[in-house]
C-alpha cells in the first residue's frame, strides 16, 4: 500500500470519527430547551392562542429529532378556561438538508398521548380556529408533514349553550386512538379560511360515543379537508352485533353538521335500548337494518334534537313485555283460545318497517308484525321528546282458526273472517311504559 493511500485512509477515518464524535456531542452542545421562551412566543404569535412547553430536546441518531415534552395549547379567551390540546410527548424529525440551508421541514411527527378538546361557541368559532389571522398571510412554519402518528390520543367535542355561553354535554367521544396521517396541513388545521386537504391515513379508537350510542373497536379511512371530516368505510362493534358505514362532520357554518349512513346486523336491542333511558327495557331481539341521519349540531343541552332520517329494520325473536301484542290484541276480540299465543303474550318472531325521523318522532308507514299466533300491519309513529306518547293503527290477523261461535261473535264487534282467520282493525294510544288498545278502522 503506498504511503499516499495510507494517509487518504486515516484522513478518511479521523473525518469519520469526527463526525461520530460531533453526533454524539451535538445534544450537549445545543441546548434546545435555552430557546424554550422564543419558541412558547414565536408559537403563540401565529396561532393566537397561549402556548406551554415543558421542555425541549435535540438528538441527531438516526436522524435530527426535536423533543417536546408536556406541549400545551389553551383556549383563547372567547372560550371557557381549558386546553385545546395536550401531549405528554411530541417527537418531530426534521429534514436534516433543508435545516443546514436554515429551513424547519418536519418529515414526521410522532404524538404520545394527545388529549383533544374541540369547543363550539354558539357564533360560529371553534377554540382550535384563528379568527385573528383570518386577513393576514400565514407565515406558520411547519408545512406540509409528511407523517403524524397518534399513539393513544382521546378527543372530546361539545359546545357552549346559547345564549349563556355556559359549557354543553360533550356529544362526540374517541377513547384510546391510533392514527397513521399522511400529508397533514398544520397551518392550514388552524386557519378557517383554509380550502386545502390537511391530512388523510387510517384511524382506529378503542371507544367511540355519537350522542348516546356507542361503538368499540373502531376502524376506519380518515381524510381532514377544508372544515370538514371524514371517516369512511367504518367496522365497529355495536351492542354486541357490528356496525359498518361513512361518517362525516362539517364545521363551515354557525351550528356544525354530521351525516352517517349505518348499516347494522345482530344488533341486541336490549342493549341498545338501554343506552336511552326512557325506553330502557321496552324491547328486545336482533337488529339489522340500515339507517341515514343528518342534522345541525345545536347549542342546546340535547345538541343532537334536530337530527331527521330515514331507513328500514328488522328485528327477530324479541319480546315487547309493556305492549304484549297478542294478549292485548285478543282480548279485545274477547278470545280465550289464544293458540301459539298462550306462551308468549308479549313476543315476536319478526317486526319489520320503515323509519323516518324528524322533529323529535320515529315515523312508519308500513309496519309488519310476526307474532306468535298473530300477524299485524300496521303504520303511525311514536315521540323521542321524553313524553314516549304512541300513536299506532293496523290490522290483527289471528293465524289460529277459532270455533264457530267466537267467528260470530267477532264478524258482529266489526272482524272479518278470511279463508277460516279472524282480522280486525286496532289502535294504539297512550306511552310505551302503558300503551292502550282499542278496536278502530284505520284512516
Amino acid at each position: 500500500m503506498t504511503v499516499r493511500r495510507k494517509t487518504a485512509l486515516i484522513v478518511a477515518g479521523i473525518a469519520a470519527m469526527l463526525i461520530v464524535a460531533l453526533v454524539g456531542a451535538a445534544p450537549a452542545l445545543v441546548n434546545l430547551d435555552r430557546y424554550r421562551p422564543e419558541v412558547i412566543s414565536y408559537f403563540e404569535e401565529n396561532t393566537g392562542k397561549k402556548i406551554e412547553i415543558g421542555r425541549l430536546a435535540l438528538t441527531f441518531f438516526p436522524s435530527v429529532t426535536i423533543h417536546i415534552e408536556n406541549f400545551g395549547v389553551k383556549s383563547p379567551p372567547l372560550f371557557p378556561p381549558s386546553y385545546i390540546v395536550k401531549v405528554a410527548r411530541a417527537d418531530a424529525v426534521l429534514d436534516f438538508w433543508a435545516l443546514l440551508h436554515r429551513h424547519v421541514v418536519i418529515r414526521s411527527l410522532v404524538l404520545e398521548g394527545p388529549e383533544i378538546n374541540l369547543v363550539s361557541d354558539p357564533d360560529g368559532p371553534w377554540n382550535f380556529q384563528n379568527p385573528e389571522t383570518r386577513n393576514l398571510k400565514n407565515t406558520f412554519p411547519l408545512g406540509i408533514i409528511d407523517k403524524v402518528v397518534i399513539n393513544r390520543g382521546h378527543l372530546i367535542a361539545s359546545n357552549l349553550l346559547e345564549p349563556s355561553d355556559a359549557p354543553g354535554p360533550a356529544f362526540f367521544e374517541a377513547h384510546d386512538i391510533s392514527s397513521d396521517l399522511d400529508m397533514v396541513d398544520l397551518a392550514a388545521i388552524v386557519n378557517p379560511t383554509s380550502p386545502s386537504l390537511n391530512g388523510q391515513g387510517n384511524w382506529k379508537a378503542s371507544r367511540l360515543r355519537f350522542g348516546a350510542v356507542e361503538t368499540t373497536n373502531v376502524n376506519s379511512k380518515f381524510r381532514l379537508e377544508s372544515r370538514e371530516a371524514f371517516f369512511t368505510n367504518i367496522r365497529a362493534d355495536a351492542y354486541g352485533g357490528k356496525t359498518t358505514g361513512d361518517f362525516s362532520v362539517s364545521v363551515a357554518k354557525k351550528n356544525a353538521s354530521f351525516k352517517a349512513d349505518a348499516q347494522m346486523s345482530g344488533i341486541n336491542m336490549a342493549d341498545l335500548m338501554a343506552a336511552f333511558h326512557e325506553t330502557h327495557g321496552t324491547i328486545t331481539g336482533n337488529l339489522e337494518g340500515n339507517l341515514k341521519l343528518s342534522g345541525e349540531i345545536e347549542h342546546t343541552l340535547s345538541p343532537l334534537a334536530g337530527m331527521h332520517g330515514a331507513g328500514h329494520i328488522k328485528v327477530t325473536n324479541g319480546k315487547i313485555p309493556s305492549l304484549m301484542i297478542n294478549a292485548n290484541l285478543m282480548k279485545l276480540a274477547h278470545f280465550n283460545d289464544l293458540g301459539p299465543a298462550k306462551e308468549n303474550p308479549s313476543s315476536f318472531s319478526s317486526i319489520s318497517t320503515d323509519l323516518e325521523l324528524g322533529n323529535l318522532r320515529i315515523t312508519s308507514e308500513r309496519i309488519d308484525i310476526d307474532g306468535y299466533g298473530v300477524d299485524v300491519d300496521g303504520s303511525g309513529s311514536v315521540s323521542l321528546s321524553g313524553s314516549d306518547d304512541l300513536s299506532y293503527q293496523g290490522v290483527a290477523a289471528i293465524t289460529t282458526k277459532q270455533g264457530f261461535l267466537t267467528n260470530t261473535f267477532a264478524r258482529f264487534e266489526g272482524a272479518e273472517l278470511k279463508d277460516g282467520k279472524l282480522s280486525f282493525p286496532f289502535r294504539v294510544r297512550g306511552t310505551m311504559e302503558s300503551p292502550v288498545f282499542s278496536k278502530g278502522k284505520r284512516d
